[in-house]
């Protein structure tokens, strides 16, 4: 059997996979956090309570209304997406004009409130649900085996990463996006209506982390839980990242589960720990983040 340093091939490139897999929910997660943060500057705690939200959203449309995966992947995360937007609009509205603290501390009492709601409800043991047919089975690629499903996720995030960039910094909403968060006086000058665009933002922000926990439903099950075990890493990728930057969110999103991966092959020890280890680093050398701007 083929090694590198020390390790079977077969095994480091299938804790690879798992780190890709892990780095393109931290992605969308933490891209989501960056398009709220960077463009509304709302610190939003109850993301990953929305992540939880969106997998559950698939359960319900599968076992209540027999809607498959594909037509989850669509509705969910507008459904999640549209439960954010009347937060922001009947909570958030109001406290805009306060200290970023307030924004955190009301998302992050939302946060406990729906993962209370959802535990007494379900428990906290996980419900299956189930991969579609068409990403079933896998792929011999010599070195690895590859799920298709696994494949899926990998491609699906970095397309919708990488097409969330290209609005937010190529295109004109993207400018009027920018503008609005700079001096949203002048934009409404122009005729745009500066609350809706700040609330369907918001929404968008949200959709991506119902849109994670839908992918996300079928390798970790369905848990009330879910969202708790993985916000508190994808803020420290936020910080690693920097602050409101999109392109930082998505590269080190990806860069960061590959270091996990990689962690757990040779250190196991500190897997759960290497990416708060990074996130100290990078605060003490900079603080604005690696992409961010001071």
């Amino acid at each position: 059997m083929t090694e590198i340093f020390g390790v079977p091939t077969q095994a480091l490139f299938g804790q690879l996979l798992i780190g890709l897999i892990n780095g393109s929910f931290y992605a969308l997660l933490s891209l989501g956090l960056a398009v709220i943060f960077g463009l509304l500057n709302i610190i939003n705690f109850s993301h990953g309570a929305q992540y939880m939200m969106g997998a559950f959203a698939a359960y319900f449309l599968l076992n209540k209304l027999g809607l498959n995966y594909w037509w989850a992947l669509v509705l969910a995360p507008l459904t999640v997406g549209a439960s954010g937007m009347l937060v922001e609009r009947l909570m958030l509205s109001r406290l805009y004009k306060l200290d970023h603290l307030y924004g955190l501390l009301l998302t992050f009492g939302l946060a406990l409130i729906i993962q209370g709601i959802f535990r007494h409800e379900f428990g906290s043991a996980g419900l299956p649900y189930s991969m579609p047919e068409q990403l079933t089975g896998g792929m011999n690629l010599g070195f690895m085996f590859l799920p298709k499903y696994r494949g899926w996720v990998i491609v699906a995030s970095l397309a919708v990463c990488v097409a969330t960039w290209f609005v937010i910094e190529r295109t004109k909403l993207g400018a009027y996006l920018r503008a609005a968060t700079e001096n949203p006086t002048i934009v409404q000058a122009f005729g745009v209506n500066v609350p809706r665009m700040i609330t369907l933002t918001y929404g968008f922000g949200v959709g991506l982390a119902g849109l994670a926990g839908v992918m996300a439903a079928p390798i970790y099950q369905v848990n009330p839980l879910m969202g708790a075990d993985t916000i508190i890493v994808v803020f420290a990728v936020v910080v690693i990242g920097g602050m409101g930057s999109i392109m930082g969110a998505i590269v080190t999103g990806f860069g960061l589960g590959l270091v996990e991966g990689l962690t757990k092959v040779f250190y196991p020890e500190a897997s759960n720990t290497v990416i708060f280890v990074i996130m100290a680093l990078v605060l003490m050398v900079r603080p604005q983040g690696l992409f961010g701007s001071r």
